[in-house]
């Protein structure tokens, strides 16, 4: 009877150190992910999720998100950044440039993948940025061609003057992308002018002086912007002034054209990035940023037939067909 008590208690013995082994094995290849969104519209939520279809597509329920949105506000990108350190995340991504900056400044080991950042030059104020930032920071980047967009500009409003250029002035990368623009139009014939609002809170009062003034209004990829397209489209879309728009969320919401990229895309490819840093231990210093390869001329259906904006061919309506998710790396 006492051997068998005895090997009742060894078996169970060496059954839980097998389970405790198998538990830390499993452990041992699983990870965390920060997330964190500066703001909810259509274009980072976009990023946001197919990031997260990539990293699941790879690696299954071996990875677990913890996904914060900032609400806008750049103080609190970096109480999210500094909650991620605190808990010792495997991974960061930084969804738009302000959280891209929070994340540079909250660590400097943890590796962070940026997002729906146009250029990282520009974001980490890199002097002779070439391709890599290097350290612990790599990404994806959703700067369309900028010359592009001004010959779209050209091409449907050839005999237009003024050129609106309306941004908000707390984001470095649409100041980057204005001051192309303008230079490009400019070369073209047009005279241009800048709109610069602070935050949502002026954006209504400069938007009006911008309609009042203009013939054509640019808005780039700012986020201040996507998220507040209602408001521009209430008072541009009376007042009969087009907006191009620097990508498909703003242009639905109060454009009339765009030069896009996908989001979800450039998400998902961020997220093959990252498997390739935790699950294969890729080295990010190393990683340059990578770019969308392909941009498509979209219009918005609603806006262009109230305006009396004649499309080329060669423009698709947004909504009218679905992109397929992208399930490779865009530089693979």
């Amino acid at each position: 009877m006492k051997k068998q008590v005895l090997a009742a208690v060894l078996s169970t013995a060496v059954a839980g150190s097998v389970f405790g082994m198998s538990v830390s094995a499993e452990e041992a290849q699983s990870w965390t992910v920060g997330i964190c969104q500066l703001v909810q519209h259509d274009a980072l939520d976009a990023a946001t999720q197919g990031f997260k279809d990539a990293l699941t597509d790879k690696l299954g329920d071996a990875v677990t998100f913890d996904e914060q949105n900032a609400q806008g506000d750049s103080n609190t990108c970096s109480t999210i950044i500094n909650s991620f350190v605190s808990n010792n995340v495997d991974l960061i991504l930084a969804n738009a440039t302000p959280a891209l900056q929070a994340a540079a400044a909250g660590t400097n080991e943890i590796p962070i993948l940026g997002t729906s950042v146009t250029e990282y030059g520009v974001a980490l104020e890199i002097d002779d940025f070439d391709g890599t930032v290097g350290g612990n920071i790599s990404g994806t980047s959703d700067l369309a061609p900028l010359d592009e967009q001004a010959a779209m500009l050209n091409e449907l409003f050839p005999d237009a003057k003024n050129v609106g250029l309306l941004y908000c002035s707390a984001e470095a990368n649409s100041q980057y992308q204005v001051d192309t623009v303008k230079a490009a139009l400019e070369e073209m014939g047009y005279t241009c002018e800048y709109y610069a609002f602070s935050d949502s809170n002026d954006l209504s009062s400069v938007t009006t002086t911008a309609s009042t003034e203009c013939d054509i209004i640019y808005v780039p990829t700012d986020n201040t912007a996507a998220n507040n397209t209602e408001i521009i489209n209430n008072i541009c879309l009376p007042a009969g002034i087009p907006i191009i728009a620097g990508e498909e969320g703003i242009c639905d919401g109060c454009g009339v054209a765009t030069l896009s990229i996908s989001y979800y895309d450039l998400g998902y490819a961020t997220g093959n990035m990252a498997a390739r840093i935790l699950a294969d231990g890729e080295d990010i210093s190393t990683m340059p940023i990578e770019y969308a390869p392909n941009f498509t001329k979209k219009y918005n259906a609603a806006n262009c037939e109230a305006l009396g904006v004649t499309i080329p061919d060669d423009y698709i309506a947004i909504g009218a067909e679905e992109a397929e998710p992208t399930t490779e790396s865009m530089t693979e």
